[in-house]
Parts: C-alpha cells; structure tokens; sequence
C-alpha cells in the first residue's frame, strides 16, 4: 500500500508534544522523520515514566512513546563546529526542518528560516513556540497550560473562586495538528513555486481560536460573564450530573433536543416557558434547568440514565475514569490504541493516527526509539565515514 508522504525527509528537533507530535503525524502518513536530540537525551523523553532503570532513575515515559512513533533517532551536539556540519547536511537533504524552541535560539543553532533557506531554499522550515515570532511576548516562553490561562478558557471553566486547568493538553494537540495543517499547504505551494517557507504555529493563537467563540461573544456584546464550571451559559441542558452511581454528561444545543429532554423527564411545562425558548434564553436560565436535570438524574443508574437519554436520541455519556476509558467496549472495538514493545519497559499502548484515510490510512510501524538508535545509519546516509562517526562520538559531537 502506497504511503501518502513516502519520500518526504523530515528533521525533528521538536521536544515535547506540538513540534513531535505534528512530526509524528507526518511519519503515520510515511514520511522518513529523524528525532535530533541532545547525546544524554531531551528532557520529554521519560516524562510521565513507565519504568525505571537499575538505578532508580527513570526510563522513557508514555509522552515519548506516543509523540515518536515511527521515527529515528539521532544524537547530536549542534555547538561544535562539526555538529553544525551534521545540522547543514540534514538541512540540505530534508523537505520539513521542524522545531519548537523559541526564535533566538533557533536563530544560534542555525535553525532560522534564513538560516535554513540559504542552505536548501526547497525547505519548509515549521516552528512553533508559545506567542509567536512577533509581538510584546515574543521572547516568553511558556506550555500549554500557560496560554489555556491567559487565553480566557481556564477562567471560564472553573468557578469565580477557582479557575481550572484542562488535563488535556488540547492547546499543543491542536497547535500540532494545524502546524501539519500548515506543512502539507506549503508543500503544495512549493508545487508551484519551487520554494519552501516558514510555516509558524502559536499556542496562544491556537488556545484563542479554540476559545474564538467565547472571545467573541465578549468584545461584541461585553457581558463579562462569570464561569460556572460545567453548566453551559448558552445552552441547554448542557453539564455534568451526578447519577446514583457516577456521573455523567448531557449536552443538548437547539430546540429539538431541548424538546425531547423536557418530554423525557416529564417538564413539558418548560416547551411554553418564555424563559426556554432559545438556546440564549435556556442558557440565561441554566441554573433551573440543570437543577430539575440533576433531580431526574439522581433517581437512576448511570446507565439507566444514558440509556434514557440515548432512547430519546439525545446526546449523552458516561464520565469515566482513566481506566474505564482504556477499558471501553468501543474503543476496544475501534482499534484507538496499538500495543508496542519497547525496551526496557515491555508492552504499551500508543494511540493511533486519529483521521482516518480509508484508502491509505496512517500507521503505527514502529516504537518510538531508544536514545541513539539510529545513530550511525543516518550520519552514514548523510556521506560519512564510519572512521568520521567514531571520532565524532569520541569528541562528543554525536
């Protein structure tokens, strides 16, 4: 079966998940990606560990495993001068350079956009970092759970006395994926044009553009509404129910549904309530609503619920613990994780690509690498000597 990026070269000197994760994407569809990280490795690689080395120090982690699959990995010291050469011969042979480190220091590794255009003008250099290349926070750095802050949305699902954190890191997930967005539209405008680009991926912009709608509804009508945590402030009933046995979510937008919970749960009072006529109005009086939700709720199981509320046609579903989630009939049936074998750890579990082509579908091929792994087959590709490789690894370059 044909890969869609077979050929594509890629040089990955991501770390953590926006930058690795976009590579990752890239190597699922068949491109050749090579991992470049520091000789004693990158600090994400045994975040989250699974496994400990004789030591008691920690080996790779779950992050790692997922954000490397099906890539190679090379050691490299980029400030030696011979490092440097190893960095312009991966350039000079690559179609995707990709790094998520901020500008100026990508600016002293080499790794700027003039930097990399002057040695291979075909390269889309992808960079990502937490602000942007321009702007007052250009030279902050920051993850992703900094920017959920400062772009309104862990304000807005807490409460007025606690502010909350997604768990999910969606800012870097998302900044990931428009950044691979962004590449496969530059390789096709170097289609046309025979050059490559800067491509630029911001988390603020993406937590911003995420959140757009919130933001937009404040600047046009300047509400300044105030978080209530779960419940929907536009819908409903939109939230988080505690049934007799767990919990469980409802999530209802429009009048058809809204029509059908009112039956389902004998208010069918509310269909000539002026105060349930809209979506606008149910979410000002979102408060009634998932009171009389919650009352119906907590006289059935979880199950009883949702089995209700799916009789209806109306959306719903469990909350779920970690391992609930692992252990899901459907995400068992669907094929969401693959196992791996890696080193040192044994067996574990890798989500797979998330889109799904039909035809050529993304793959899992191979476990993320061990530090160095690939070494030697890729300086050798790149025109050395192995006498050349070994004095490098003697000096400390590689």
């Amino acid at each position: 079966m044909h890969a869609p990026l077979e050929g594509l070269k890629v040089i990955d000197f991501g770390r953590y998940i926006a930058g690795p994760y976009c590579a990752a994407l890239l190597a699922d569809f068949g491109a050749d990606v090579i991992r470049v990280e520091k000789r004693d490795g990158r600090e994400d690689r045994t975040l989250v560990s699974l496994a400990e080395n004789e030591d008691g120090s920690p080996r790779e982690g779950a992050m790692f495993l997922q954000m490397n699959r099906n890539k190679k990995s090379l050691t490299l010291d980029p400030a030696t001068e011979k490092g440097r050469e190893v960095v312009r011969r991966l350039i000079a042979d690559a179609d995707v350079v990709i790094a998520n480190l901020p500008y100026d220091t990508l600016k002293s590794m080499g790794l700027d956009y003039e930097s990399v255009s002057a040695i291979n003008p075909r390269a889309i250099l992808a960079v990502v970092s937490a602000f942007g290349i321009e702007g007052p926070y250009a030279a902050r750095v920051g993850f992703d759970g900094v920017t959920q802050a400062m772009s309104g949305s862990s304000y807005f699902s807490g409460t007025e006395d606690q502010p909350v954190r997604c768990a999910t890191p969606f800012v870097d997930f998302g900044t990931a994926s428009l950044l691979a967005l962004g590449i496969m539209m530059a390789l096709r405008s170097r289609e046309q044009t025979g050059k490559g680009q800067l491509v630029e991926g911001a988390l603020l912009r993406t937590a911003m553009t995420y959140f757009s709608a919130n933001l937009i509804e404040e600047e046009v009508l300047r509400l300044d509404r105030k978080p209530s945590l779960n419940r929907s402030q536009t819908a409903g009933p939109s939230d988080i129910y505690k049934a007799k046995d767990g919990w469980l979510t409802v999530a209802v937008n429009g009048d058809p549904l809204f029509r059908r919970v009112a039956r389902l749960i004998g208010a069918s009072e509310w269909l000539e309530d002026p105060r349930f006529a809209s979506d606008k109005a149910r979410g000002d009086n979102g408060e009634v609503i998932s009171a009389r939700v919650q009352a119906w709720v907590s006289e059935r199981t979880s199950a009883e619920a949702i089995a209700a509320f799916e009789k209806a046609r109306v959306p719903a579903g469990p909350v779920l613990s970690l391992r609930q989630a692992m252990d899901d009939s459907h995400v068992k049936a669907t094929g969401i994780f693959t196992q791996v074998d890696f080193p040192g750890i044994g067996t574990a579990p890798v989500a797979v690509t998330p889109v799904k082509l039909h035809a050529t579908p993304g793959t899992v091929r191979n476990r993320a690498p061990v530090l160095s792994e690939h070494s030697d087959d890729v300086l050798t590709a790149l025109g050395y000597t192995q006498d050349e490789i070994a004095e490098m690894k003697k000096e400390g370059t590689v």
